[in-house]
């Protein structure tokens, strides 16, 4: 992964482009650029025509052939309780949940099961039937790490600080904030009521507990990246190379010095001995667009109008493909997060209800697709180094970091 540091005189200007996708300025990008200009309608080299699997597939379709759902019976929900029981009874942090501390003899083979079916069938599935308002938040989350402990062990590091003291945070809440003393420090949609569009977050696979729903909206969604591959090599290869071709992706620490980096979004991995031909795509649209109180640099390169509608073709196909999940209180969602797009609708809370999420990015050494060289370095960042004694679990809200707004501002007004 390359950085660079540049000056704003030797750049250019940002195509018109925003965080929300907008339909007609994409049609129109893509009518014009495909009048104005010599498009290159060839595959990067290696690339398939067409991917084949399981993770390719489209929601309409899913529907009536994977039951994604496993909902967990009397015993199994006995069996976890005791689980719980048993670490508590070792009064030790809970950095320190794992397999081992947090037992499942039963349901175990049930939990590896569907950690294959993350990584080798169709990518996803939700667990069904935890009994949130039996619990206090610090046992709902001790619940949600044992178990996800059995699905992929490893956590990832989320932030690097808590109450102002390096740290290994691995749980993040994602809740609406706009509301608080926060609100003008807010710079990911995931803490506001707004639709959030397609994207990835960073790790191997993402999971998800709801603790609450909003009273209105809300729905996730979840699309397959390959289906949306193979419709772009299909209609638009040109952009399948513009995805797989270098990013300028804006790092916001810290803006005005224009720090960025550059990689690919698509990454292509031949069929090996020990693996099936793969693509990965990893992208977030707000490193592009920004995102209220963290607009997109100034100093940094903008970004290409191949670029712009490449972005948007991938958000509006995987609205076109996508699957929306019935995602209740109690629910887990576990995606792979190397093949899968998710997305949330916008959504209405009221003062008795308010949707609240906890999130883990989590890493299953067993059956983990191999890292693209140009993500291992942030892959390092997120799981290296971190141990039972310095993990975080916060148990209220907090806007991370790198998703935090005011920083920057204090940081640019004293220059």
């Amino acid at each position: 992964m390359a950085t660079a540091t540049a000056s704003i005189a030797s750049h250019g200007v940002q195509p018109d482009i925003a965080y929300a996708p907008n339909l007609e300025t994409y049609q129109a990008r893509t009518k014009r650029r495909l009048a104005t200009e010599s498009i290159n309608k060839s595959l990067p080299a290696g690339f398939p025509a067409k991917l084949a699997s399981d993770l390719v597939w489209e929601g309409q379709e899913l529907k009536n052939s994977y039951p994604w759902v496993y909902e967990l019976n009397q015993a199994q929900v006995q069996e976890i309780e005791n689980a719980l029981q048993h670490f508590k009874s070792l009064q030790k942090p809970l950095g320190y949940i794992a397999q081992t501390t947090f037992p499942l003899p039963t349901l175990h083979p049930t939990l590896r099961n569907l950690s294959k079916e993350l990584h080798f069938g169709y990518g996803f599935f939700v667990l069904r039937g935890l009994p949130v308002d039996k619990f206090t938040r610090e046992e709902n989350i001790a619940i949600y790490a044992g178990v996800s402990s059995h699905i992929a062990p490893r956590r990832g590091r989320q932030d690097n600080s808590f109450d102002g003291n390096p740290a290994d945070v691995v749980l993040a809440h994602i809740k609406d904030l706009s509301n608080t003393a926060d609100k003008d420090k807010i710079g990911a949609p995931a803490y506001t009521t707004d639709k959030q569009v397609f994207h990835t977050d960073v790790g191997d696979v993402v999971s998800l507990f709801a603790l609450d729903t909003a009273a209105q909206g809300g729905q996730s969604k979840l699309a397959s990246s390959w289906r949306v591959y193979n419709e772009l090599t299909a209609t638009r290869p040109d952009l399948i190379r513009t995805l797989a071709e270098d990013w300028p992706f804006d790092e916001y620490l810290p803006r005005f010095d224009g720090h960025y980096t550059l990689r690919p979004l698509l990454f292509h991995q031949p069929p090996s001995a020990n693996a099936p031909e793969r693509t990965i795509i990893q992208y977030a649209r707000r490193y592009f667009t920004g995102f209220h109180a963290l607009p997109r640099s100034l100093d940094i390169p903008p970004i290409t109008e191949a670029q712009a509608e490449a972005l948007d073709a991938v958000h509006f196909l995987a609205e076109r493909f996508a699957i929306s999940l019935d995602f209740r209180k109690g629910d887990v969602q576990y995606i792979n997060n190397l093949s899968i797009f998710h997305a949330r609708d916008a959504f209405v809370d009221t003062p008795e209800q308010q949707r609240h999420l906890v999130r883990l990015w989590l890493r299953d050494p067993e059956f983990a697709w191999e890292t693209p060289n140009q993500l291992q370095s942030r892959w390092n960042d997120l799981y290296d180094g971190v141990t039972a004694a310095t993990e975080v679990f916060p148990l209220e809200p907090r806007i991370r970091s790198v998703s935090k707004g005011k920083k920057i501002e204090d940081k640019a007004s004293s220059k």
